[in-house]
Formats: structure tokens, C-alpha cells, sequence
């Protein structure tokens, strides 16, 4: 798989689950929120569409940047902090439903494809310099 579409596969989680969040906020709201946390009024099903609006926008980044292997190292380094924040809203303090660890998944699978992009664009930046 070549670093362009490891990319594209980084993409992709953020225009599925962004895309899901703009189009169908209510429905993310619905399924990822417990109860307790799903206000009634229109200011949640913004939040929740601005939040995909931004993700799709990061997946539009992820798809047309040229990444080298600091990019994936880095993109996979800032990943980090969501894996606490996963944690924290599903387990420590809930917020979300276990449903809402879809994210989590997407973070793990954009981790997994930084690694292997990183290892790979190394190798062609190493081939390159010889």
C-alpha cells in the first residue's frame, strides 16, 4: 500500500464518521450520547454538525497533503490524546454510550495506517537519499 493511500484511508474514517455527525446529527446524538445528555433544543445538533463539518474537512486535508514520514509520525502522535479522552467520556465520567467508542475504533484504525505510512514513506525517503 503506497503512502498516498494510506492517506486516503486516513480520510476516509474522518468523511464516514464526519460525514455521519454533519448530515445526521441528530441521529449521532441519538445513538453516541447517553441520555442524560441529549438536550432537547437546537444548539446540540449544531454542535454535533459543525463537529463533522470540521472532521470532513481534516479528512479533505488527509486526502490532498503530501505526507512525508514526520507527517504520519506526528498525525499518529497527536492521535493520542483521544484515546484518553475515549476513555474518560465512555468509562471514567460517561458521557457516551459504548457506541460512541466507534470513535475510538477510528483512532485506532488512523493510528495503524500512520504507523505503516510512517514505516513506508521512512523507507522511500531512505531509498531516496542513496
Amino acid at each position: 500500500m503506497t503512502p498516498k493511500r494510506i492517506q486516503f484511508f486516513i480520510a476516509l474514517v474522518f468523511f464516514v464518521l464526519g460525514g455521519w455527525a454533519a448530515i445526521f446529527p441528530q441521529h449521532v446524538i441519538n445513538v453516541v450520547l447517553l441520555p442524560e445528555y441529549r438536550q432537547e433544543g437546537g444548539i446540540l445538533p449544531f454542535t454535533i454538525a459543525c463537529f463533522g463539518a470540521q472532521a470532513l474537512l481534516s479528512g479533505l486535508f488527509a486526502a490532498f497533503s503530501r505526507f512525508t514520514a514526520l507527517t504520519f509520525l506526528v498525525f499518529g502522535i497527536a492521535l493520542l490524546p483521544f484515546f484518553a479522552f475515549n476513555y474518560y467520556f465512555t468509562f471514567h465520567d460517561p458521557v457516551f454510550t459504548s457506541i460512541g467508542l466507534i470513535d475510538a475504533a477510528g483512532n485506532v484504525i488512523m493510528l495503524g495506517l500512520c504507523y505503516v505510512g510512517w514505516k513506508q514513506s521512512k523507507a522511500a525517503e531512505q531509498r531516496t537519499e542513496l
